[in-house]
Order: C-alpha cells, then sequence, then structure tokens
C-alpha cells in the first residue's frame, strides 16, 4: 500500500503542471457549454410552452434527437458539420456541441419549473391589468427560475463530467491530457486515478458552492 502512494504521488508530482492548465480548459468548456445551454434550454422551452403546434414539434424533435443519441456522437457529429462551413477551433466546436447537449435537458428543466407556478397568480396578473408578457416577466420567470437552481445545478455538475468527451476532438482538457500521460509514461492505472481525483475534488467543490447559494436564497421555500 505505501509503494501505490508513493506512485501515485510521484505521478502527481510530475502531471499537475498539465493538468492544472488543463483543469482551466474544463472549467471554460463547462462554462460556455451551461450559459449556451441555458440560452438554447429556454427558447426551446417556451417553444414548447407556446400554442402553436409547429412550434412544439421543433421543439419536441430536438429535445428528443439530442436526449435520445449519445454525447460523444453529437460531439464528432457536429464538429465535423461545423468545420466543414465555419472554421472554428477544436474548443469552441466542442463547446458549441456541449451547449446543444445540455440545452435540451434544460429545456425540460425549464419547462417544469415555469408549468409548475400556480395558474392562479397568471389569472391575478392578468385581472390586475399586466400583459402576459409582463406576466411571465414580473410573476412567473422570477419564481421559475428559483426553482430551476437545484437542477441547473446538477447539470452544471453533469456538464462538469461530460466535459470529458471532447477529447475526440483534440481538446486539451482534463481527460486528453490523461490518456497522452498514461500513454508516455505506461502508467495508465495511476494517471487515471489521478485524473478521476481531479474531477472529484471539482464536483465535491462545485457541489458545496452550490448548495451555499440554495441555502441563501432558501430555494426550498415558496
Amino acid at each position: 500500500m505505501p509503494e501505490i502512494l508513493v506512485t501515485l504521488y510521484e505521478v502527481l508530482k510530475r502531471t499537475y503542471p498539465g493538468f492544472l492548465d488543463a483543469v482551466v480548459i474544463t472549467l471554460q468548456l463547462t462554462a460556455v457549454g451551461v450559459v449556451l445551454g441555458c440560452l438554447l434550454g429556454l427558447f426551446f422551452a417556451l417553444l414548447k410552452l407556446s400554442k402553436s403546434k409547429p412550434l412544439q414539434w421543433i421543439a419536441n424533435i430536438y429535445i428528443t434527437v439530442i436526449r435520445g443519441t449519445p454525447l460523444i456522437v453529437q460531439i464528432t457529429f457536429l464538429y465535423f458539420g461545423i468545420v466543414e462551413f465555419v472554421t472554428l477551433s477544436n474548443f469552441w466546436a466542442g463547446a458549441i456541441a456541449l451547449g446543444v447537449h445540455n440545452g435540451a435537458y434544460i429545456a425540460e428543466i425549464f419547462r417544469g419549473a415555469i408549468q409548475g407556478i400556480d395558474k392562479g397568480q397568471s389569472e391575478a396578473s392578468s385581472s390586475l391589468g399586466m400583459s402576459k408578457t409582463q406576466t411571465m416577466k414580473r410573476i412567473v420567470f422570477p419564481q421559475a427560475l428559483k426553482r430551476s437552481i437545484p437542477p441547473l445545478g446538477n447539470q452544471f455538475i453533469i456538464a462538469l463530467k461530460d466535459s470529458s468527451l471532447v477529447y475526440v476532438i483534440g481538446v486539451a482538457e482534463l481527460f486528453s491530457i490523461a490518456n497522452r500521460e498514461a500513454a508516455q509514461s505506461f502508467q495508465p492505472f495511476e494517471t487515471y486515478l489521478v485524473v478521476g481525483l481531479y474531477y472529484l475534488v471539482l464536483v465535491m467543490i462545485f457541489s458545496f458552492l452550490l448548495r451555499l447559494y440554495e441555502n441563501k436564497l432558501d430555494v426550498d421555500k415558496d
């Protein structure tokens, strides 16, 4: 056991400069993917909640296709599809792919949160002379956003782990660096254990921060 710990320490000491740079790229990928996913999610959530059948179909097709196909397939498909028409770095191609993927799940989060608001509040605001746009902006959206925070936080953590799949298009994030280090050092077990620890620490940090934010906003209270 001590020998294994010594080996892990040596691997960690040798690889931490490359892994720390990869952590930054991983966080950037995750942030861009979640922000883009929130924008797409809100857009398609509103389409799905609209009274127009064609708009509902568009939203349903997007959500069904994205949720029904593997993320790694979406990344490679979108990467080669995007770069065929637009000159784009593999980082931005991967971030866009992650955003498109997250958007399908976030759309359902927003849809559920909006539908969870008591319809009586909309009726009351209408009786006060507020338009539907004003009702959504001042009454529905603030409450729906508050209810969305816990699942959005979970989706952020999922997106953080999912970012490892962009290694297939050459982005130098954590898992990509781990693959390179494992091949060069012939120590795959130790290297992948170390990169797993990096992911675990990141997830624990963001889970803690998310819980603090939820407690601050009292998201469990109506």
